[in-house]
């Protein structure tokens, strides 16, 4: 079994900031990407940013500039550092993860259970 946490969310005025963070554990064996994604009300899970193994990133270019993603020196987490918030990035935001576990063969992919952006003044 494997459980995400985040952490980090709640309410902020335009143009400020928050960093959100998740932490994987479990049976786990191998990490090969993190992410975050975020679903506003009636609209479909988008994706925000991922990072491999590796360090490679990719961001939704929404963000682009404004956010940043990191992993931990565990490599067991990773954070979401946002910068410049806007109304438009209100939404809940969701910690993903490829993960190999020690239980199972093939790589899956596991989710956390959200935690609420809400930008406004």
């Amino acid at each position: 079994q494997v459980q995400l946490v985040e952490s980090g969310g709640g309410l902020v005025q335009p143009g400020g900031s928050l960093r959100l963070s998740c932490g994987a554990s479990g049976n786990i064996f191998s990490i090969a990407a993190m992410g975050w994604y975020r679903q506003a009300p009636g609209k479909q899970r988008e994706l925000v940013a991922t990072i491999a193994s590796g360090g490679k990133t990719i961001y939704a270019d929404s963000v682009k500039g404004r956010f940043t993603i990191s992993r931990g020196n565990a490599k067991n987490t990773v954070f979401l550092q946002m910068n410049s918030l806007k109304p438009e990035d209100t939404a809940v935001y969701y910690c993903n993860a490829h993960i190999i576990t020690t239980t199972l063969p093939g790589a899956f992919d596991y989710w956390g259970q959200g935690t609420q952006v809400t930008v406004s003044s």
